[in-house]
C-alpha cells in the first residue's frame, strides 16, 4: 500500500509541477504536511543536496523520500511516479505535434505555462530563503539567522560585483558548502 501511495503522490507532483526541480518545491512542501515523510527543514537540506548532485532535483528528492520511507523499492516507485507523467504528456504531445504545431491557441497555453511556471519558481524561492534564513520562524531579529545572511550577501555582491562571476557555480557551491560546516561547528 506504501508503495502505492508513494506512486500516486509523486505522480501528482510531476504531473502539476511544470517549470522545473524549484516548481516541484511548493507541492513537495505540501507533501511533507500531508504526509509527514519529511519536515520543512528536511525538504531544505533535500533540495541543497539535490541541487548540488548530479541529476534534476525533482528525481533526486523523490529518490531519496521514497527510498527513507519505504527502502530501495520505494525510491524506485516513487521516482516512477515523478516521471511518468512527463512521460505520457510527451508521447502525446509527440503524436499531435505536427498537426497543432502553428496553433494560436497552443501558443497561447504554452505562453499561460511560462507565467505558471515563474510563479512556482518564485514560491520556491521565497520559500527556501525563509527556511534557510528565518529558521527561528522570523519573530523579530533573533529569529533571523544573520550567517546564513550575511553568506547569502558575500555570494551576491562577489557575484555580481567581482570577476569571480566567471568561475564555476560549484565553487561556489563548494565554498558555501565549507563555510556552512565551518559555521556549525
Amino acid at each position: 500500500m506504501i508503495y502505492l501511495r508513494l506512486f500516486w503522490e509523486f505522480f501528482q507532483v510531476g504531473l502539476f509541477s511544470i517549470g522545473g526541480g524549484m516548481a516541484t518545491i511548493p507541492f513537495l512542501t505540501d507533501l511533507g504536511g500531508r504526509t509527514g515523510w519529511f519536515t520543512p527543514g528536511q525538504l531544505a537540506d533535500m533540495v541543497a543536496i539535490s541541487e548540488s548532485t548530479p541529476g534534476p532535483m525533482g528525481v533526486n528528492t523523490a529518490t531519496y523520500v521514497g527510498f527513507a520511507t519505504a527502502g530501495a523499492p520505494g525510491g524506485v516507485v516513487a521516482t516512477l511516479g515523478l516521471v511518468c507523467p512527463s512521460v505520457i504528456i510527451i508521447l502525446v504531445i509527440a503524436k499531435f505535434l505536427q498537426r497543432f504545431r502553428q496553433s494560436r491557441l497552443v501558443d497561447g497555453a504554452f505562453y499561460g505555462l511560462r507565467a505558471a511556471s515563474v510563479a512556482l519558481i518564485t514560491a520556491a524561492m521565497l520559500q527556501v530563503a525563509q527556511i534557510a534564513l528565518l529558521p527561528g520562524g522570523g519573530a523579530g531579529a533573533a529569529g533571523i539567522h544573520w550567517a546564513a545572511v550575511g553568506l547569502a550577501l558575500a555570494v551576491f555582491l562577489l557575484l555580481r560585483f567581482t570577476r569571480l562571476k566567471t568561475l564555476h557555480p560549484i565553487c561556489f557551491i563548494a565554498l558555501s558548502a565549507v563555510v556552512g560546516v565551518v559555521l556549525q561547528m
